[in-house]
């Protein structure tokens, strides 16, 4: 199972990639094996020294007894070093944290990979779809021809 946030690599420049631990709850987990989650609309702050994700959807648990509030934040498992230069980086550029994907590693451990990204200007995202349209038109030709 792996939640990908695709729209990401469109709306962002990904400057910097780091893979984090996620602190989740028993339910949380079930729920998260199974596929049932968003990152689309989430992203990450630091808040005290500690990194949290805010706005990660994961659907309750339907035989679960304990309520979760599925838009919780969830707490991010960062070196102190690597929070203090996520936090430098910050602040100082104007660059924003979000999760790329949510997976399973080969322990059971859920991990996030989050990157620092800075946002792309609408005409950016225009030359892309530019570039992307003459790509298809050349294959479609080469196929052909």
């Amino acid at each position: 199972m792996r939640l990908e946030n695709r729209k990401a690599y469109f709306n962002y420049e990904i400057l910097d990639k780091i893979e984090a631990g996620l602190v989740l709850k028993g339910p949380e987990v079930k729920s998260l094996r199974e596929g049932k989650g968003s990152i689309k609309e989430s992203f990450g702050r630091i808040e005290n020294g500690e990194a949290f994700l805010h706005n990660f959807y994961i659907a309750p648990y339907p035989a679960s007894l304990e309520k979760i509030d599925p838009l919780r934040k969830k707490k991010l498992l960062l070196g102190r070093r690597e929070i203090k230069r996520l936090n430098r980086k910050l602040e100082e550029k104007g660059l924003t944290l979000i999760p790329l994907a949510v997976y399973f590693n080969k322990s059971g451990l859920a991990k996030v990979e989050i990157a620092l990204a800075k946002g792309k200007k609408l005409y950016d995202k225009r030359e892309r779809i530019k570039e992307r349209d003459i790509q298809r038109d050349i294959e479609r030709r080469t196929k052909q021809g």
